[in-house]
């Protein structure tokens, strides 16, 4: 399949790799984004290679939504969102504008440019909150501990009362911790990226508590080829989209040091105020329905980063 497809938050981590994959696929994109984290120079290498148009919009604008009736897509890739949890602890408000109000903003103007379906990225750590034991399954009880973890939870109603009222299709793909080139390694997410950019600096990181956290590490390549794959099949479903393999931060520093060529141990901060020990999960479903698994191990995905970060 390929057509039109419009990705909020283009210039981001995880969108610019999705539109360079969609120009892959042969589609025309617009590409979305206020550039408050994301960088038009993402674009560079998609804007070469094919048909991609930018907007410096907010999602929640009149003007983003006279956009999308304009451009008409067929697809709607919905990933521009307040990321953080700190942020969303410190200013709910922020956090339930941009991300609850933006997202029905999203599905509003999707309805209103006939578009078939909306891929939204959602949070399988935060919507679940703290689930000790085996990998997380997309019927467990959500219970999020934060108010981004909320908003991800709450604007699922939103997404099946739009596929009832006006026949809106979407898929719902609930990430692990995503990392690989292009992440902020400023900011309080993506542990990958400030870890590397630390070590190549000769810096010396710090691990929150004391590292026996776990999380599911998955490599941005794999994940962009689940929203491909779910922007082509739909199906009104929430999929988890992860490895189901726990990895602790001292693992992860492991690594990091190991292809960055850093030999300094860690220095122990106190931990996060509301920080998961475990957050895993299982994605046997999206492979049923979307015929999707991750491919890219660990070691590689980090070895593929560091080196992307070494060429910066």
């Amino acid at each position: 399949m390929s057509g039109k497809a419009l990705v909020t938050g283009g210039a981001g981590f995880i969108g610019s790799h999705l539109v360079d994959r969609l120009i892959d696929d042969d589609w025309e994109v617009l590409a979305a984004d206020d550039l408050s984290k994301g960088h038009l120079d993402r674009l560079a290498d998609a804007r070469r290679n094919g048909p991609v148009h930018f907007h410096q919009l907010d999602i929640g604008s009149d003007e983003f939504r006279e956009a999308v009736r304009r451009f008409e897509p067929d697809v709607v890739h919905h990933l521009a969102a307040q990321s953080g949890v700190r942020p969303s602890v410190e200013d709910p408000m922020f956090d339930a504008r941009v991300n609850i109000l933006g997202t029905i903003n999203v599905l509003q103007a999707a309805a209103e440019a006939e578009a078939q379906r909306v891929v939204f990225a959602s949070s399988g750590g935060a919507m679940f909150g703290e689930v000790p034991g085996a990998p997380v399954t997309e019927d467990a009880p959500a219970f999020p501990d934060s108010p981004y973890g909320i908003s991800k939870k709450i604007v699922e109603d939103y997404f099946r009362y739009f596929r009832h009222v006006a026949g809106l299709d979407y898929v719902i793909l609930a990430l692990g911790n995503v990392y690989g080139p292009r992440q902020d390694p400023h900011g309080e997410a993506g542990v990958v990226a400030i870890f590397s950019r630390l070590m190549l600096d000769g810096r010396r990181p710090v691990v929150n508590g004391d590292g026996e956290q776990a999380r599911d590490y998955v490599y941005v390549d794999d994940i962009v080829d689940a929203f491909a794959r779910a922007g082509e099949i739909g199906g009104g479903v929430r999929l988890n989209i992860g490895t189901g393999i726990p990895t602790t931060v001292n693992e992860l520093y492991d690594l990091i040091a190991d292809s960055a060529g850093y030999d300094g141990a860690p220095e122990f901060g106190p931990a996060k105020e509301g920080d998961l020990a475990r957050s895993v999960i299982d994605a046997a479903a999206a492979k049923a329905h979307l015929g999707w698994e991750p491919w890219t191990e660990l070691p590689t995905g980090i070895a593929k980063t560091v080196q992307a970060f070494r060429e910066e």
